[in-house]
């Protein structure tokens, strides 16, 4: 636990010297790679591996392995590309209004006490009448009413990398893509499952034909930092009681 601490405290410095120097100079792009750590996937996956294309033989401009014109050109292997087609359009109204009351009231009397009625009216207070020892009552009202109403419309495409594929032949795909304005950096983020027949001739597939779809578009930047609440607020929102 302690070296653990050790740790953190050394980190620390470093995580705070990466968000100055951002927000000076502007946040920087990733270096390009394969996209393997984007959504880390734990399901089993099959080997693909192909020997390499072999040298022409005589006479001949075709060697085996090499891409064909009449072979199907989409994304089948780890590495291969395929286009991702992002078109949301969504919108959801919801509207829910609760109403409850109740009202209750209780009389209790005690007339007749194993004959010690009279000796209660000399111990409590002279108003005390045994016909009306107790009586309660209570009113309570509640009212509600919420409403939300979401309308999102995002359009945008990716190029995203094959990075396995599962034993029943579906592809697992990942991609990023980052794009740097001035001092903002906009960061589209697409990953998920997809089966080879959902792809299009064009090598295209439509988000709404990925499973377990993972996207995320957003950025950071100067503009980002500014219209994001401050970490103090947000705590103080969220564990406040009131």
């Amino acid at each position: 636990m302690r070296l653990r601490i050790l740790v953190l405290a050394a980190l620390a410095p470093l995580g705070a010297c990466s968000t100055i120097s951002e927000a000076v100079k502007g946040p920087e792009l990733a270096p390009v790679g394969y996209p393997a750590s984007l959504a880390p996937m734990t399901q089993p996956t099959v080997s693909v591996r192909e020997p390499p294309p072999q040298a022409a033989s005589a006479n001949s401009l075709w060697r085996v392995g090499a891409r064909a014109f009449f072979n199907d050109q989409r994304a089948s292997r780890v590495g291969d590309i395929l286009t991702v087609n992002i078109d949301i359009d969504d919108s959801a109204k919801t509207t829910n209004a609760t109403s409850s009351s109740r009202t209750a009231g209780l009389t209790a009397g005690v007339p007749h006490f194993f004959g010690l009625e009279s000796t209660l009216g000399k111990i409590l207070p002279s108003a005390f009448d045994p016909a009306t020892a107790v009586e309660t009552n209570s009113s309570t009202s509640n009212a509600g009413a919420g409403q939300v109403n979401r309308s999102e419309k995002i359009t945008l495409t990716i190029a995203a990398i094959v990075s396995a594929v599962l034993p029943n032949g579906n592809l697992v795909i990942q991609g990023t893509q980052e794009v740097r304005t001035n001092g903002e950096l906009r960061q589209l983020t697409v990953a998920g499952i997809v089966r080879p027949e959902d792809i299009s001739a064009a090598n295209t597939v439509r988000h709404t034909q990925i499973a377990e779809a993972r996207i995320s578009y957003g950025g950071r930047g100067d503009i980002s930092r500014v219209q994001k609440t401050p970490a103090g607020q947000s705590l103080l929102e969220k564990f406040s009681p009131f």
